[in-house]
């Protein structure tokens, strides 16, 4: 294996030889066997029904028909199909998410969770008003009770139209109820797009793809919206601190517990009963100097940005983590946990444990999670990692970490750019305008073994940086650039790293050029920004009017393509990296790079080089540049008192 063409990590490049020295498999060294199905990677191959696979393979000879379903089906419909089930799939994971989120949410207010409270009250009395919930003098249990029942609801709307949507600039509202994609109920949007998407129904391809649009909305604006909000108002609205990342986190003299997946539901308890006293004591009586928490995926930027818990690793350095000797147990809920990790654990003394009765797995325990007992059941999980420090063997940590500030946020970023008194996104309108900044883009997605894990998302970084952007970042994208001390306020003084504006701007906020706004779901984050960009003003009056586009260079998951297509529907250009999942219908393919556009003011893009990729994101800031009047803006100079002397009268 070429470790350096894998992963840019050196700490995953330091286990990853260590894997192969003692023969233990990774989602790396599968890769390197594991060759992808060409037909089902391009699009269209359909399996809806029991009359097939169809494989839909494209014509060998010029003149040669086209091939079609046994049902007759077209490779469009077919690919337009897979690609719409790819959207309801990672919105369904997304929302299930909101969803639990929702239902702890109200057994905090009715006092049934144990260790569950509302902490942020001023975003609940905002949450509220947006919900049209009257505040008053009422009591905040009864607030956060309206609220959580409120958005509890949006999943079984049937009618309507979903309440977090109206809080999209009123010319992206007119463009949904347009097209009839205004999302109605979260479940339904869902169902109707497997529903529509099965054998004998929807095929008509545009038809199909509005669906999918209004199924991803109901994501964004809906499922994802509700659980970062309701998150920030339980646990906390996140502000910037200072972590640590990478397999270095892990401590040799202490018991080592790794959380894994998305729900911060189970690991804010995990959190809070590793610190309690009772704790603390049983693990000095196995010999422990203590207990330290570290994450892994999304639930580590969720625990990260309210604690500024250190961060183990992303994704594909879970299995890594295992093999470094050290972890005690790793707490599994839900998404991008490998079931090779079970396997993995026979090798070495970790316990894997599951809590979520929606996804259990082979070689691990399971302990099932209830809210009402929330504490309880995580005390149970600490003490059982406890009891296993003793049986480590070798112990084998990379000596290797960087420091990053995580936990920014619109509300924060509102309050840094204005003010206490004065919160406002006008110093960002005005720092583009002025072509201080050359546009915002966020970098999402996941980390994949199929290209150099996180070297994509480094390189397009690093780039935008470069060339004058600002950068957002969510999921393992952000934790891999994270390890490059881009998240940290100091590179702003380092010379070459950016342009003079940018760095003046980063010089007097505070900030790193570079923010990591959260976890995959707080994506819903990006969305608000973007909208209080518009509403600020000078930058036209929708989202697809901003200097402001997406990408996920490296992306894995089917709420990626989720996350996609609600930013290209409510007006961001998104451009994707890796490979592209309907390549095998060049009609669709054409449909979502240029046909959308017209409906919403941008599209998707594609493009698997970085360097590529860089210059296709600046080409569409400098075209929404160019549209707005403002391309020609050059930095501001400061001037010093010998220019000053220099200037003619």
């Amino acid at each position: 294996m070429d470790y350096e063409e894998r992963t840019a990590c050196e700490a995953s490049i330091e286990m990853l030889k260590k894997a192969d020295a003692e023969q233990y498999e990774t989602a790396f060294s599968r890769t390197e066997t594991m060759k992808a199905c060409t037909i089902g990677a391009s699009g269209i191959c359909c399996k809806t029904c029991n009359m097939g696979p169809c494989r839909l393979t494209p014509p060998k000879k010029e003149g040669e028909p086209e091939k079609r379903g046994i049902c007759g089906a077209t490779a469009e419909v077919v690919a337009a199909r897979n690609f719409a089930r790819m959207i309801a799939a990672g919105s369904s994971a997304h929302s299930d998410h909101g969803r639990a989120v929702a239902h702890t949410f109200i057994m905090a207010a009715k006092g049934e969770a144990e260790g569950y409270q509302i902490k942020d009250r001023i975003k609940l009395l905002e949450v509220a008003t947006d919900l049209g919930i009257e505040v008053g003098d009422r009591p905040v249990e009864e607030i956060a009770l309206e609220v959580g029942e409120k958005c509890f609801a949006m999943f079984g709307q049937q009618e309507g139209e979903l309440t977090f949507g109206w809080r999209a600039p009123e010319k992206r509202k007119e463009i949904w109820r347009k097209l009839g994609i205004f999302p109605r109920g979260i479940d339904r949007e869902v169902v109707e797009t497997m529903h529509r998407t099965s054998i004998g129904v929807d095929q008509d391809m545009e038809n199909i793809m509005l669906q999918g649009s209004r199924c991803a909305l109901a994501d964004g604006w809906g499922g994802s919206m509700i659980g970062t909000e309701l998150q920030d108002i339980m646990f906390g609205t996140p502000t910037p601190l200072k972590a640590k990342i990478n397999l270095g986190v892990l401590e040799k003299d202490q018991v080592n517990i790794i959380v894994h997946g998305h729900e911060p539901l189970l690991s804010e308890m995990i959190l809070l009963a590793s610190q309690s006293e009772e704790m603390l004591k049983k693990a000095e009586e196995k010999g422990a100097k203590g207990i330290n928490i570290a994450g892994i995926c999304c639930t580590a930027n969720e625990i990260l940005s309210r604690h500024g818990i250190p961060v183990a690793g992303n994704v594909v350095q879970q299995e890594l983590a295992i093999i470094t000797g050290a972890v005690d147990a790793m707490v599994v809920d839900v998404q991008c946990v490998y079931q090779a990790i079970g396997e993995l654990s026979n090798c070495f003394h970790t316990k894997i444990i599951t809590t979520s009765s929606k996804a259990k797995m082979p070689s691990a325990e399971y302990v099932e999670f209830h809210e009402e007992t929330g504490l309880s059941t995580a005390k149970k999980i600490v003490e059982m990692a406890i009891d296993n420090y003793p049986n480590r063997g070798a112990v084998d940590i990379p000596e290797k970490t960087s420091d990053f500030i995580a936990g920014y946020d619109h509300e924060y970023v509102n309050y840094m750019l204005g003010g206490r008194f004065r919160s406002s996104y006008r110093p960002l309108n005005d720092g583009i305008i002025d072509g201080r900044i050359r546009g915002v883009v966020g970098v999402v997605g996941c980390s994949n073994p199929r290209v150099t894990g996180g070297g994509n998302h480094v390189r397009v970084v690093q780039e935008l940086v470069a060339n004058g952007c600002l950068v957002v970042m969510t999921g393992c994208a952000a934790q891999e650039v994270a390890k490059t001390g881009l998240m940290t306020p100091e590179v702003a003084y380092q010379e070459g790293v950016m342009p003079q504006g940018l760095r003046e701007i980063c010089e007097a906020v505070g900030i790193p050029p570079v923010l990591h706004v959260g976890s995959c779901v707080d994506n819903s984050r990006i969305l608000i920004a973007l909208t209080a960009m518009v509403k600020e003003g000078g930058l036209g009056d929708d989202i697809s009017d901003l200097p402001a586009v997406g990408c996920a260079p490296e992306w894995m998951s089917e709420k990626a393509i989720a996350i996609g297509q609600y930013f290209v529907a409510s007006g961001a250009a998104v451009v994707f990296g890796a490979s592209w999942p309907t390549t095998g219908s060049q009609t669709l393919t054409d449909y979502l790079f240029d046909g959308i556009f017209e409906l919403y003011g941008n599209s998707w893009h594609f493009e698997s080089d970085p360097e590529k990729m860089v210059g296709k994101l600046l080409s569409l800031i400098d075209m929404k540049r160019e549209a707005l009047g403002i391309l020609g803006k050059r930095e501001r100079v400061l001037y010093d008192m010998a220019m000053r002397r220099e200037l003619e009268i």
